[in-house]
């Protein structure tokens, strides 16, 4: 039996409906001589018999089942590197894809030159929306070889195994394999990998489909979608922990600053969006898990960060549960904070208190902010949406209240008007906010969704209102918080003659930013007939037709 070039592993648990996908998008490789391995951790739904049937249909497929279930993705791709064949080795999942061309392009780099690895670009795609975007796109935007990690240890951030070609002499000869009885394998995996190789090269390409649910169930969603369970919390610290160990032992402890602003940025990053949402009991145990992990990190880790991400992770170790979720609210989005203090210093800090002495102070110090200096146009404000009332038809009443710690609104009621543009019409509703004292301001806002202006194709899709502000000929546009909870509020809205009715759903967004969300979707014959001619028509030669007669009509 001929030696493939390279063996694709493909993981599967309870998963017969999306696995025929995966395996197909390896049959149908440009670069066809593979091995394909179905590693199935002993699934107890239809999976074995699918997978025996997609075996029998081409013989470049073998299927190994586990004995019993490992309840990680660990278990299964190593004992598939047990029985793989090839000397270049991938791994997919079985709710994902590779690109036709993934194989050839990657192997194409190791017969360029000795690599231990070649890596290429993911591309993620909502199954919700079928959005698509690229994973890190800054650190795979172009071809290069590296000599090793240390000369971009942004990788770090790059920790997925799936989007990478190894040389198996390479995995053999450090005995690298999948650390089992963990989650977040790959951070392992990957940070291994990244030190233990002398010569790797990414090239731009997209070697990787990556679903992705953020809506799924709790029950299926991905172990990174999981974040409200402590013991994910727990688990994400834990790997970090070895992957602290292994450096310090392979005498990479240089990497350590980089390594924990990775976590910083990214691992806490993901958790601080969500907690708004968290009850002061979670709160308190996910200070327990994470406080004494971030004792250990690099002082110069915290500050890479921007200022607001750094008050969030201060609070945190400070246990002030109650100002967590204020400050994670809106994080990355330039919101202000309710409150402000100043001492006799002139230092400006987060909040209604002047912090004790020590690493506090400096955190919570917004003094680089500028709050009363910067421009109006990106000055920092706050505006929350205290009530939502719903009205008649398909209307609600909004409460705002508007926080100016740094007084950047004159005294007096303020002129205020709300935006929303569903499609490319934008609809604008005028208010007030007048003062409820220094720096804080509040209005009421009638808004109608049956007076948006839709497309005749109608629109589907979700828009997130905004607040803006005039002050001396300049403008302020921010962000509407919603409140964390309140029901969803749906409606059939009958647009204008000409225009099919859509269905309109008011919810809060449910993560991090934590904005008011707006979703329309389109009835009847809109939807099943009229949408998808437009996007069928919507082609950048349809619309540059479009376009000339427009200007010949003019």
């Amino acid at each position: 039996m001929n030696t493939p070039d390279v063996t694709v592993t493909v993981i599967v648990y309870n998963d017969a409906e999306r696995l025929p996908r995966a395996v197909a998008s390896v049959r149908r490789q440009t670069h066809a001589d593979v091995e394909i391995v179905i590693s199935d951790d002993h699934s107890t739904d239809d999976t074995p018999a699918v997978a025996r049937l997609l075996a029998a249909q081409d013989p470049r497929i073998v299927y190994l089942r586990l004995d019993e279930n490992s309840g990680g993705c660990s278990a299964p791709r190593n004992r598939a590197l047990e029985v793989a064949r090839a000397p270049y080795l991938m791994f997919l999942d079985s709710d994902d894809e590779l690109p036709e061309n993934a194989v050839e392009v990657l192997l194409a780099a190791h017969r360029e030159r000795d690599i231990d690895f070649a890596m290429g670009a993911v591309q993620r795609i909502r199954v919700d929306s079928g959005r698509r975007s690229t994973w890190m796109p800054h650190l795979v935007r172009e071809r290069r070889t590296l000599d090793g990690v240390e000369a971009d240890p942004r990788l770090f951030f790059e920790h997925l195994a799936t989007s990478k070609m190894y040389a198996r002499a390479f995995l053999d000869r450090h005995d690298l394999r999948f650390p089992e009885g963990i989650h977040y394998e790959d951070q392992l995996f990957s940070a291994q990998a990244y030190c233990l190789a002398k010569t790797f090269t990414i090239v731009p390409d997209p070697v990787y489909r990556w679903y992705v649910a953020p809506y799924a169930a709790s029950d299926t969603a991905s172990i990174s979608n999981q974040r409200h369970k402590l013991t994910n919390v727990r688990d994400r610290v834990h790997v970090q922990g070895l992957i602290d160990a292994f450096l310090a032992e392979s005498g990479h402890e240089s990497l350590r600053e980089d390594k924990d602003y990775k976590f910083l940025k990214h691992d806490f990053r993901m958790y601080a969006g969500d907690l708004p949402h968290r009850d002061d009991e979670w709160l308190a145990s996910f200070a327990d898990i994470v406080n004494p992990y971030l004792d250990t990190l690099s002082p110069g880790a915290f500050a890479r960060l921007p200022r607001d991400e750094r008050v969030v992770i201060q609070l945190v170790r400070d246990r002030r549960l109650s100002d967590v979720r204020t400050a994670a609210r809106g994080l990355g989005h330039g919101v202000a904070p309710r409150q402000v203090t100043t001492d006799a210093e002139a230092r400006t800090y987060w909040g209604d208190r002047i912090p004790a002495a020590g690493p506090a102070r400096g955190e919570l110090d917004v003094t680089d902010l500028e709050l009363d200096t910067r421009p109006f146009f990106s000055a920092l404000l706050r505006h929350e949406i205290t009530e939502i009332t719903p009205g008649p038809g398909a209307s609600i009443d909004l409460t705002v209240r508007t926080y100016d710690p740094a007084l950047r609104l004159p005294v007096g009621p303020q002129r205020a008007t709300l935006l929303l543009t569903p499609g490319r019409r934008r609809l604008t509703v005028p208010f007030r906010l007048s003062p409820v004292r220094p720096g804080v301001f509040e209005g009421r806002v009638h808004l109608d969704l049956a007076a948006a202006r839709l497309p005749v194709h109608g629109f589907e899709g979700v828009r997130h209102p905004v607040l803006r502000l005039r002050h001396q000929g300049r403008t302020h546009t921010g962000l509407l918080l919603a409140p964390v909870s309140f029901p969803r509020l749906t409606a059939r809205v009958p647009y204008r003659a000409g225009t099919a009715p859509h269905r309109v759903t008011v919810e809060p967004e449910g993560h991090n930013p934590d904005r008011l969300q707006i979703r329309w979707q389109p009835l009847g014959a809109t939807a099943r007939v009229l949408r998808p001619l437009a996007r069928r028509l919507a082609t950048p030669r349809v619309r540059r037709a479009a376009r000339l007669a427009a200007g010949i009509l003019r």
